[in-house]
């Protein structure tokens, strides 16, 4: 049984994009904002896809 995540983490977003850390973590901030969220709430990766317009069946190729 293979398990999916629900959360998106720096990293992952860092191999989806071919960028640094830092500006994952600056994307991670951004969305966090968009979506009024708190800095120690974690993002969905509905939220990444939403945000970020990605299809989330591309997004958990990733993960």
């Amino acid at each position: 049984m293979h398990r999916k995540r629900c959360v998106i983490y720096a990293k992952d977003i860092q191999r989806m994009t071919d960028r640094s850390e830092r500006y994952s973590q600056d994307l991670l901030q951004k969305i966090r904002g968009y979506f009024n969220k708190k800095s120690h709430q974690f993002v969905t990766v509905k939220e990444f896809s939403e945000f970020s317009g990605i299809p989330i069946e591309d997004i958990e190729h990733y993960l």
